[in-house]
């Protein structure tokens, strides 16, 4: 029988990586909470008419489709069978797909059930998404985002309070990152400026792809795009843009003082980097004409983060999407978001080792199991333990000294207690210090003591 196996692109996590896991979740969500954002759920499936065309034609190619139930060949010609058109069978047999983001569940919930909310409306989202992407280091085809969105408000106020999350959580994991901004705005000024404005998509596809395969295939990809080549060469001091970010927003004023648009994104821009001289930022924060995030839906700021110390792709994005509940039939509702990737989070805290060690201990104590007679009489102790918040576990069975040693430092349990006919009648436990090897003979209150 050969051995069973998962998806490629897709992981189990031990209880030991669920502790980390769980370490992550439990540091964005109390974040999140401080800046006043609330939680809600959305189905792990929607319909395809709802995800559709949300995230340009890369995107559509990159979700996962659900067959309908029953039989889903049934409506289907044998001509169009045998025509093996993927694309118009799909649209036939799959009315559903897994979710690729929050975003755009989120902008559906809004719309369904906007005579239910008070706007501005400020919710978070800790929940998995699918894509049908390549698997490779720190991209899964399964993988959990943590999204903070604000819907309702104009004001830049919301871009500065996203970022200032982004600082707050990398400060409390410990990671070194690079917050990088850009405004959609300026993009459009900058293709506006070379005469490009209808290939807008195009142009900011290809130089968001500049770290990843550089400057020269950036330019043969714009050429096959049919964009002119004196385009391309305005574009270059344009993309390589170097300076502070005061210099660079100066420069900007000068290159698109022709394009009100461009204008409108460079003083949004300046807005929001003014606010967080003003609150003070950990991390650094470098304006980024390059960060694109090839999706369609950005409409103003771009914020991707980068971790310093690792080489993996970006660990944290969002931006504002002014137009996206339009979509759903409902207009008029701007938002700006930021979502967290947890599992490259996860990947980046495990190779630089920042758990804390608290935050991967389980149990703190494991009570050794010597009969009925001391079953009886640890009972109520353990009980005592963890009503004061200490995780206690007991043997469940009357095993030798040595398999139960072995099972408390396979689990890496810092604490064994141990209490056999002495102890009962002494009213006293003996705990072991599993790393030193050090034993004492305490009460139950001195127990609870140390191990609080």
């Amino acid at each position: 029988m050969s051995q069973p196996s998962i998806p490629k692109g897709t992981r189990d996590f031990s209880p030991e990586e669920m502790a980390k896991r769980n370490y992550i979740f439990d540091t964005i969500r109390e974040v999140f909470k401080l800046y006043g954002f609330r939680q809600i759920e959305t189905p792990a499936m929607e319909n395809l008419s709802t995800l559709m065309g949300k995230y340009g034609e890369e995107g559509d190619k990159l979700l996962f489709k659900i067959l309908n139930s029953g039989d889903y060949l049934k409506d289907l010609s044998n001509e169009e069978l045998l025509e093996k058109n993927s694309t118009r069978l799909a649209t036939k047999i799959s009315e559903k797909g897994l979710r690729y983001d929050l975003t755009v569940p989120f902008a559906r919930y809004v719309v369904m059930h906007r005579n239910e909310i008070t706007f501005p409306f400020k919710r978070y989202q800790i929940q998995p998404v699918w894509r049908a992407d390549r698997p490779q280091k720190g991209r899964y085809r399964e993988f959990f985002q943590c999204d903070a969105d604000i819907v309702g408000s104009d004001s830049l106020i919301n871009e500065v309070e996203l970022i200032q999350i982004a600082d707050e959580v990398f400060s409390r994991f410990g990671i070194r990152v690079s917050i990088k901004l850009n405004n959609r705005k300026i993009l459009s000024g900058i293709a506006e400026i070379i005469g490009e404005a209808e290939k807008i998509t195009d142009i900011t596809v290809a130089i968001d792809k500049l770290d990843k395969i550089g400057l020269e295939k950036v330019n043969e990809e714009l050429a096959s795009k049919g964009i002119p080549q004196k385009a391309i060469e305005q574009l270059q001091p344009i993309i390589l843009l170097q300076g502070t970010n005061e210099e660079k927003l100066n420069t900007l004023k000068t290159v698109l003082k022709d394009s009100e648009t461009g204008i409108q994104g460079v003083n949004e821009l300046e807005y929001i980097l003014n606010k967080l001289k003003i609150v003070g930022m950990r991390c650094e924060l470098e304006l980024d004409l390059t960060l694109a995030r090839g999706l369609n839906y950005y409409t103003g700021a771009i914020i991707e983060v980068k971790a310093l110390d690792v080489q993996i792709g970006s660990i944290t994005g969002g931006g504002r999407y002014d137009n996206l509940t339009g979509i759903f039939g409902l207009s008029g509702v701007s938002g700006v978001g930021i979502s967290f990737g947890a599992d490259r989070i996860f990947d980046v805290l495990n190779q630089l080792d920042l758990y804390p060690k608290d935050s991967i201990q389980n149990t703190q104590v494991l009570f050794v199991n010597f009969g009925e007679k001391e079953e009886a009489h640890i009972l109520p102790l353990i009980l005592k333990m963890r009503q004061t918040g200490i995780s206690t576990e007991i043997f469940p069975e009357a095993a030798k000294m040595k398999k139960q040693m072995s099972y408390a430092d396979s689990n890496k349990i810092p604490y064994v207690a141990i209490v056999g006919e002495n102890e009962i009648n002494e009213h006293k436990i003996t705990l072991k210090d599993m790393t030193s090897g050090e034993q004492k003979s305490l009460s139950l209150e001195e127990c609870i003591s140390i191990l609080s």
